[in-house]
C-alpha cells in the first residue's frame, strides 16, 4: 500500500536495472498478501456467521494488517531502496502468511517477527541514505510498531491488546509519506512539524505499553490519531487537489475523508471505546483500520500499484462506486454499534468487504482493459 509516492517513483529505478529474477520475485510476494487479505477478509466474515471454512476469527486482524498490508509495504520498501536484501522483509512475510494459512499460528507469527526486524533494517538503511528525513523517521517508528505487535502475538498476548501497536504500524506509515509529500504544499506554520512529529512519538508511545496498560495506551494513542489527523489534513496537498478532477479528485477525496475516520478513532479511543467487550469496541477498531487504512489504500492504489507493478492503471469514473460503499457501510456499521443493532452492524461489516473486493475488481479491470486495449492498438489497422 503505502511506500512514500515520490520516493517509489525516484528510488525504483535502481531496481529496474537489478536482475530480473529479482523482478520476478513481486508476483509470489505479492499473490501472498493478496491471499492474505482474502483468508483475513473471510475470518472477519466469520464474526457475522460465515464461518464455513474459514481461518480462526483471531486471525482477522494479524492476517490483514500484518499478512496482506505488511507485506505489500515491505514490497514497496524494497522496491524504494533498491538493495537485494532489501527484499528479506517481503519474501519473510510471504513465508509467514503461507504458514498461518497452513494452521502454523505460531511459527507464523514468529517469521512475522523476523519480517519486521528486516523491515527495521530497511529503514534505518533509507535514514543512512537519505539523512534522517521526518518522514523516514516516523515510517520507521511504524516498522518499530509491527515488530512490537508481532512479538506480543508470538508470545501470546491477546490481539486486543496488541491493537495499538497494529494500528500504530499502519497510522505512522501513512503518516510518514503524507509527510513526505507535504512538501508540496504551501509553507505550514512553525508548529506543524513538531506536532506532527510529537504525535507519532505518542502513537508508538501506545503501541509499546499497549499489552502492559491497555487504558492509558488507549487515550495516548486516541489522542495521538485525533492530532495526527487535525495536522495532516491541514499539511496536506488534497486539501488543493481535490478541485482538479478525475483521479486526482478522487484520490483527494479519499484521503480527506480517511482524516476524518481517523480523527473519529481518536475520539473513540480517548473515550474508553477501545476496551474489548462492549459493542462500540467494534466501531473503535473499524473507523481506523476500514475508515482510515482503506481509505487511504484506496487514495495511493492509482500511484503506488503502477510503480510497483509495473502496469498502466487508468482510472475510470466506476472507482467511485466502492469508495462510496466502503465509507457508507462503514457508517452503517458504526452506527449499527451504538445503536445495538446486530442487522446493521452485521450489514455494514459484510458490505464492508463487499467494497474491497469490488475496489480489487475494479483495479484489475482497468489495468486488464489498458492492456487489451495497448495490444489491440500494436495490432489493428
Amino acid at each position: 500500500m503505502t511506500a512514500s509516492l515520490t520516493t517509489v517513483g525516484a528510488m525504483s529505478r535502481p531496481s529496474q536495472a537489478g536482475s530480473a529474477k529479482r523482478r520476478r520475485l513481486v508476483v509470489p510476494v505479492l499473490a501472498a498478501g493478496v491471499a492474505a487479505l482474502i483468508a483475513g477478509a473471510w475470518a472477519g466474515l466469520a464474526r457475522f456467521g460465515m464461518s464455513v471454512g474459514s481461518p480462526p476469527a483471531a486471525l482477522h486482524g494479524p492476517l490483514m494488517v500484518l499478512g496482506f498490508l505488511g507485506t505489500v509495504i515491505a514490497v514497496e520498501r524494497a522496491v524504494a531502496l533498491g538493495r537485494p536484501w532489501a527484499w528479506a522483509a517481503p519474501l519473510v512475510s510471504a513465508a509467514a502468511v503461507v504458514m498461518l494459512l497452513l494452521g502454523a499460528e505460531g511459527a507464523g507469527s514468529a517469521t512475522l517477527t523476523v519480517a519486521a526486524v528486516a523491515l527495521c533494517a530497511a529503514y534505518l538503511a533509507g535514514i543512512r541514505i537519505s539523512g534522517p528525513e521526518p518522514h523516514l523517521l516516523v515510517m520507521g517508528l511504524g516498522a518499530v510498531s509491527w515488530l512490537v505487535a508481532a512479538a506480543g502475538i508470538t508470545v501470546s498476548t491477546p490481539v486486543p491488546e496488541v491493537v495499538p501497536a497494529l494500528a500504530g504500524f499502519l497510522v505512522l506509515t501513512i503518516a510518514g509519506e503524507r509527510l513526505e509529500l507535504s512538501r508540496m504544499a504551501p509553507p505550514r506554520p512553525a508548529w506543524w512539524l513538531p506536532a506532527v512529529l510529537g504525535a507519532s512519538l505518542a502513537m508508538a508511545l501506545a503501541a509499546v505499553i499497549g499489552s502492559l496498560a491497555m487504558s492509558p495506551a488507549s487515550s495516548i494513542g486516541g489522542f495521538a490519531m485525533v492530532v495526527l489527523a487535525v495536522t495532516l489534513a491541514f499539511g496536506d496537498v488534497a486539501r488543493r487537489t481535490i478541485r482538479r478532477p478525475g483521479v486526482t479528485r478522487f484520490m483527494a477525496v479519499a484521503l480527506l475523508v480517511g482524516y476524518a475516520w481517523l480523527a473519529l478513532a481518536g475520539i473513540l479511543w480517548v473515550g474508553g471505546r477501545l476496551a474489548p467487550g462492549p459493542i462500540t469496541y467494534d466501531a473503535a477498531l473499524h473507523a481506523v483500520f476500514v475508515g482510515f487504512v482503506l481509505s487511504m489504500v484506496f487514495a495511493h492504489a492509482p500511484v503506488i500499484v503502477p510503480a510497483v507493478a509495473r502496469i498502466e492503471l487508468p482510472f475510470h469514473a466506476v472507482w467511485w462506486a466502492p469508495l462510496v460503499l466502503l465509507h457508507a457501510s462503514l457508517a452503517l456499521r458504526i452506527g449499527g454499534a451504538f445503536g445495538d443493532s446486530y442487522f446493521a452492524r452485521s450489514w455494514g461489516g459484510t458490505l464492508n468487504v463487499v467494497a474491497l473486493g469490488g475496489f480489487l475488481v475494479v483495479v484489475a479491470g482497468s489495468a486488464v482493459a489498458a492492456r487489451v486495449g495497448r495490444s489491440g492498438g500494436a495490432h489493428g489497422p
